[in-house]
């Protein structure tokens, strides 16, 4: 008998799972007997039973068309392929007991409406529920289509579910007088992609460790919280706020496991902050880079407002030469201003465009709607009197309306001409004092709607005193690429002599280390986020001791394995080639 929640083999007169412990025998609310979990009638009294993972949703009806489509087309190129993946198991603590507090069939509709918002959830971070069980859902970020911050959109689901269920259990408890409550356990590693079924169904070679621990850290998980094991805490630290719970014994483990409580989003949002975060390296091998932004900075201050885009493959330093130079203009005394496309915000639009704005106007997540107002109000009519006109709609647009004051009702594209025409106002008016920079980050995750408001920005560059700074991968694509005042920058790997510059700052000059420069730019082919991530590795792997610029080799390096963060990004960049193509690689 398999088991409905982890999916093991069970013997056939087995009443709860070997694997997991959950009941393989659904009670019967009518007469106590015990029926089979995918039964929907009882076996002695045919009375409905509980909602049971026969009766809930397939993954398919759940997933929206397009990635359903694109797994079943690109489903042989899939199976059998090694993933980095985070899988994510959700679960009602104790439902059993509340299924007989209940009459079956409104017991099935609050499990139907729970399955509702763990769905909407997990897809709302692209990611795809592999699984429905009895009272939850095992759901993964990474596979079938894989993405590169799969952890972190695991998390950032995790985060989302917690609240609206937390909002759905006051429902609950306010209409059926019952306390509802969830655990959550979320686990990173690698997985072999076994079948995959036309109802999307998955098979995971590796389900016994990767996908079991998983499973594991939600049976652990304290009610309406989510426990992490300590691979998926090592990929999203800094990302979000964790408590460390210590060590626990865990079944089928021989050593004891660090667990980590989700706390909530924490400082950082890129790599690139991670890197801050744990000190920058030197930077190299970029001069003439600078120099043609420099000079694009001079023709915007002579009243030729430029656009510039930094063009590179993931992990080349796009980000890097960009906060090099703007950290040139703030030290000029220069306004910049920055917003940034994230992978997991295609589905929210406007994303950077609002945070460029907020920035713009100094509004802050300890600002209330009232102080955003005000402040919003009093740049708009500073810089022109006639902008107060304007400011319901840009309220509205930045999310802070005034209830006094509301936007007038508009139709969607004479909305969007209003705020493209103050945008262009604004953009204009900052820079007639002196020259200003705005930056939008990772063009290539951008929504839709950022994209086209993004359009405008650019025609609102000419003849200003604003220059536009743009990053994107080769991917990326705009018919404004054609304007006469953008220029583009393609970065190219560091060669043999920088990465051993790098490497030099990063680990040190030890004799024992100096044979490591070589090997590590071939492996990495000079990207230097991938040598920083190998550096990493080998000192967490304790081939390296020591410190900062000082480290010694301790152990033989008989091969330089691909760190869990740069196979993630590879994988999401080889997912996007076309079926044939991608077998072949």
């Amino acid at each position: 008998m398999k088991c409905p929640k982890c999916q093991a083999e069970n013997q056939s007169d087995s009443a709860f799972c070997e694997e997991c412990g959950a009941p393989l025998e659904a009670a019967c609310p009518g007469c106590g007997a015990g029926n089979r979990p995918t039964a929907k009638f009882c076996r002695k009294c045919r009375a409905p039973l509980s909602v049971t993972p026969a009766a809930a949703p397939t993954p398919r009806a759940h997933t929206p068309k397009h990635l359903a489509d694109k797994i079943l087309q690109s489903k042989s190129a899939l199976e059998g392929e090694r993933k980095q993946v985070t899988v994510l198991f959700a679960d009602v603590k104790g439902s059993m007991e509340l299924a007989e507090q209940l009459d079956p069939e409104e017991w099935s509709q609050i499990m139907n409406r729970f399955f509702q918002i763990l769905s909407d959830g997990v897809e709302r971070f692209e990611g795809f529920v592999d699984k429905f069980t009895g009272d939850g859902i095992m759901a993964l970020f990474g596979a079938p289509i894989a993405h590169e911050d799969h952890a972190q959109r695991a998390c950032y689901a995790a985060l989302h579910l917690r609240d609206e269920i937390a909002r759905y259990a006051t429902e609950l408890k306010r209409e059926h007088g019952v306390g509802f409550s969830t655990r959550i356990g979320i686990n990173s590693g690698e997985v072999i992609v076994g079948k995959i079924g036309d109802d999307l169904r998955m098979d995971y070679t590796a389900q016994g460790h990767t996908v079991g621990l998983a499973q594991r850290m939600e049976a652990l998980a304290e009610p309406n919280s989510c426990y992490l094991s300590a691979a998926t805490a090592a990929l999203v630290r800094g990302y979000f706020s964790l408590d460390d719970l210590g060590e626990f014994r865990v079944k089928g483990v021989a050593a004891p496991l660090r667990i980590h409580r989700l706390a909530g989003v924490g400082a950082s949002r890129t790599r690139f902050d991670i890197s801050r975060a744990r000190g920058l390296s030197r930077f190299v091998g970029r001069a003439a880079d600078l120099r043609t932004l420099e000079d694009a900075l001079q023709q915007t201050g002579a009243g030729n407002g430029q656009v510039v885009g930094v063009v590179a493959e993931a992990g080349t330093g796009k980000s890097r030469l960009c906060f090099e130079f703007l950290e040139r203009c703030r030290a000029r005394g220069m306004h910049v201003y920055e917003g940034r496309a994230v992978a997991h915000g295609r589905n929210i639009p406007f994303l950077p465009i609002l945070e460029l704005f907020r920035a713009y106007f100094g509004i802050t997540l300890e600002d209330d709607d009232r102080s955003a107002r005000e402040k919003i109000a009093g740049r708009m009519v500073l810089l022109d009197q006639s902008f107060a006109e304007a400011l319901p709609l840009l309220f509205d647009f930045l999310g802070v309306s005034d209830p006094q004051r509301p936007a007038p009702p508009l139709d969607p594209d004479a909305r969007q001409r209003q705020l493209i025409g103050v945008i262009r106002q604004v953009i204009h008016s900052v820079s007639e004092e002196q020259p200003t920079v705005t930056m939008v980050e990772d063009l290539h995750w951008l929504d839709a709607a950022s994209g086209e408001f993004l359009e405008h920005m650019v025609d609102a560059r000419a003849g200003s005193r604003n220059l536009l700074l743009l990053n994107f991968r080769p991917e990326y694509r705009a018919d404004w690429m054609q304007k006469s005042w953008y220029r583009q920058i393609p970065l190219t790997p560091l060669g043999r002599e920088a990465i051993a510059e790098l490497l030099g700052d990063l680990l040190g000059n030890d004799p024992s280390i100096a044979g490591l420069a070589g090997p590590i730019h071939a492996r990495t082919g000079g990207n230097p986020f991938f040598t920083e991530e190998v550096a990493q590795s080998l000192i967490e792997s304790g081939h390296l001791e020591g410190a900062r610029r000082a480290y010694r080799l301790v152990t033989p390096v008989e091969r330089l394995e691909v760190p869990a963060t740069v196979q993630a990004v590879l994988a999401a960049r080889i997912d996007r080639l076309a079926e044939r193509e991608k077998r072949l690689l």
